[in-house]
């Protein structure tokens, strides 16, 4: 009957039943998309998810590429020469780079809510190893009934080779310290070590004080000195300095105790200036490491069979020393000040960089106290800041060990 429509039949829009311009004729799907962009339930088609924009990718790839940068430095820092050149990067590069990249990824929208938290941790884990953050207690303030002793430690860039002679003493003397533990007691000439000495100079700036020589290292003392730990080594050629101990160890009477100071410079990494296209760079660098690792293994030796309590400090000529790299386990890292930033010596002179690396350390054992540590002056003659210590040591009844006697 005309005008009656049949059921099942689609309803008409052009006046003639089952027309193919009806929407959704046939399967059509002319109509588009759900406004969400889902695929349509049940035909397993639809539009594909939005791809990443090149952007967001190189995003990705980057964190990604950071993070297993920053895994593979905490594996291989002080474990494979190569790293060496890695280890040169300043700390405040594993800061800077997720920094960056944080700044970066709201603009990759499709994954910004992941993203940003993952860099997140990459930041905190960069920041704990470069040293940023408030500086922790490396022990007590101060110690009563200790006996207190003024130390300074110094890499003096080739001993006033290149310097006035009377201003560099003038410096010198003008620390008074109690100990003075000093590097690179020695001048330079091309590739090769040049020794000096420069003891009829050194007692008249210091009367009294005891001077200690082994290699490049030198220590004063105007403490009475109870031993000198040297390592024997031929007298030929440059063995005094190639050979000799990184970690000249003194012993000295603080009070009624035995205080062992180790006067460390470890062997640099690298040469600045060296072609790292070249053979002779690798070459270098493999056995600087070399050296550095025997150096490091000596000292380690040598602490663990010592029974005194000891202080080390020098030029460790790496910013990963106490993190990455412990010259010393079972000891305390000490940093001057008290902010947030990590605390930076080098370069105060002589290089066209910022001063963005600590090569100078200091750690101490057992109970010894350092209520006063700063890194004071000495741009003036040499390209690290000087290490000014105020060290504290406990009596023995006071610390709880037994009345020394020796």
């Amino acid at each position: 009957m005309a005008g009656t429509q049949v059921p099942g039949t689609p309803m008409p829009t052009s006046g003639v039943p089952g027309t193919d311009d009806a929407p959704g004729a046939h399967g059509d799907t002319a109509a588009g998309p759900p406004p969400d962009g889902r695929t349509a339930a049940g035909t397993g088609e639809g539009p594909r998810a939005r791809r990443w924009c090149r952007g967001t990718r190189l995003l990705v790839a980057a964190t990604g590429v950071w993070a297993l940068l920053l895994v593979l430095h905490v594996l291989l820092a002080g474990r494979w020469w190569l790293w060496l050149l890695v280890e040169a990067v300043p700390p405040l590069t594993l800061v800077a780079v997720p920094l960056l990249l944080l700044a970066l990824a709201p603009l990759a929208r499709p994954v910004r809510r992941w993203l940003a938290p993952v860099l997140v941790l990459l930041l905190l884990a960069g920041a704990h190893l470069a040293g940023f953050g408030p500086v922790l207690s490396g022990g007590p303030g101060t110690t009563a009934g200790g006996t207190p002793v003024k130390v300074f430690a110094w890499s003096t860039d080739y001993w006033q080779m290149d310097d006035d002679k009377q201003d560099f003493y003038a410096f010198l003397r003008g620390r008074d310290a109690d100990v003075y533990l000093l590097q690179e007691y020695l001048y330079w000439e091309g590739d090769e070590p040049v020794r000096i000495d420069d003891t009829a100079r050194l007692r008249e700036e210091f009367p009294g004080y005891h001077i200690s020589v082994e290699g490049e290292l030198i220590t004063l003392s105007r403490l009475p000195v109870v031993a000198e730990h040297h390592r024997r080594v031929p007298d030929t050629g440059t063995a005094w300095y190639r050979e000799g101990s990184k970690a000249q160890r003194t012993d000295i009477r603080v009070g009624a105790r035995t205080v062992s100071f180790y006067n460390v410079h470890m062997p640099v990494p690298f040469q600045v200036g060296d072609n790292p296209l070249s053979g002779r760079f690798y070459r270098f660098l493999q056995d600087q490491y070399d050296w550095r690792d025997r150096e490091l293994d000596a000292l380690r030796s040598d602490l663990a069979e010592n029974p005194n309590p000891a202080l080390l400090t020098g030029d460790f000529n790496s910013p990963w020393t106490g993190s990455l790299l412990d010259p010393a386990p079972g000891t305390r890292t000490h940093s001057p000040g008290s902010g947030v930033l990590p605390a930076r010596s080098w370069p105060v002179s002589d290089y066209p960089l910022p001063r963005l690396w600590r090569l100078d350390w200091l750690f101490t054992t057992e109970d010894l106290a350092v209520p006063g540590y700063r890194f004071g002056g000495g741009g003036d003659f040499s390209d690290h800041a000087a290490q000014e210590i105020r060290l504290v040591v406990p009596d023995p009844t006071a610390s709880g060990h037994p009345k020394e006697t020796r």
